[in-house]
């Protein structure tokens, strides 16, 4: 199927008659190469309702660490029918974890599906590893989140209370990543991304009702709207109070008097 030297380049996957045929095609390419020990589903077609007629297939593959196989040289290639990644091993153990510069690509493991492990299943270990945050990284993550968060809510508020209404609504309209980094991390979950953010929440609940899709989504919709204050305010009442639950109340309290203005308008 490929050659494992540099020198040959792997021919790019040939379109079949539905993304289904081309998918099927790839996956027996694969398998026959003996450079390819692992593949990993990822994207809509891992994630249960949300594949439509115009979805392609997202595959991970992985391979071996040595010699240089030619099938890396397919990393990137895109078509209407697949989108592959491919790594190296070495690659796939670190990639999405804290320190990588490919660490936002960590929600693309949390619901994939291994399709090929040839490693006794060690491709499946290291893809549960990346499926949620450990204790360290999740309390990190609301540490530095939660602190960015604040100072975004707080610049909005001070904006509108001072007539700069653009101003307001640009800051708040930039603590709504921060916010669901927070909401998601108190969980130890990884933050998905905004395509799957309705059916991460209503599929898997953060388990308090301030958080379930019909409440939370038309909250951080009026924010994204028009940064209006009392539903910031709103938010960060019930945000601040989880994260004090949880442990988090030093990185509240550095905040001192200034949290009056995020708690109340007077």
């Amino acid at each position: 199927m490929y050659e494992t030297t540099p020198a040959s380049a792997p021919t790019p996957p040939p379109p079949g008659a539905t993304p289904e045929a081309t998918m099927a095609a790839f996956v027996a390419r694969a398998e026959a190469d003996p450079a390819v020990v692992g593949l990993v589903l990822s994207g809509s077609r891992a994630h249960d309702g949300m594949a439509t007629g115009r979805s392609d297939y997202d595959v991970h593959v992985i391979t071996r660490d040595h010699p240089h196989a030619a099938v890396r040289e397919l990393d990137g290639f895109r078509s209407g029918h697949l989108d592959l990644v491919v790594m190296s091993l070495a690659d796939f153990r670190i990639r999405g974890l804290p320190g990588d510069p490919q660490g936002w690509q960590r929600y693309a493991y949390v619901h994939a599906r291994v399709l090929l492990d040839r490693l006794d299943g060690t491709i499946a270990r290291i893809l549960d590893r990346k499926r949620t945050l450990d204790r360290a990284e999740a309390r990190n993550a609301v540490d530095s989140c939660l602190d960015a968060y604040v100072n975004q809510t707080f610049r909005s508020l001070k904006s509108h209370r001072d007539g700069r209404a653009t101003a307001g609504h640009l800051d708040a309209a930039e603590s709504v990543p921060l916010v669901l980094e927070v909401l998601f991390a108190l969980h130890q979950r990884v933050r998905p991304y905004n395509k799957y953010l309705r059916w991460e929440l209503t599929r898997y609940p953060l388990g308090d009702p301030r958080w379930d899709a019909e409440r939370l989504l038309p909250t951080l919709g009026r924010i994204l709207t028009d940064g209006d204050p009392d539903t910031q305010r709103s938010l960060f009442t019930a945000v601040e109070a989880a994260a004090r639950r949880a442990g988090h109340g030093p990185v509240l309290d550095s905040w001192g008097s200034d949290l009056r203005l995020l708690r109340s308008r007077n």
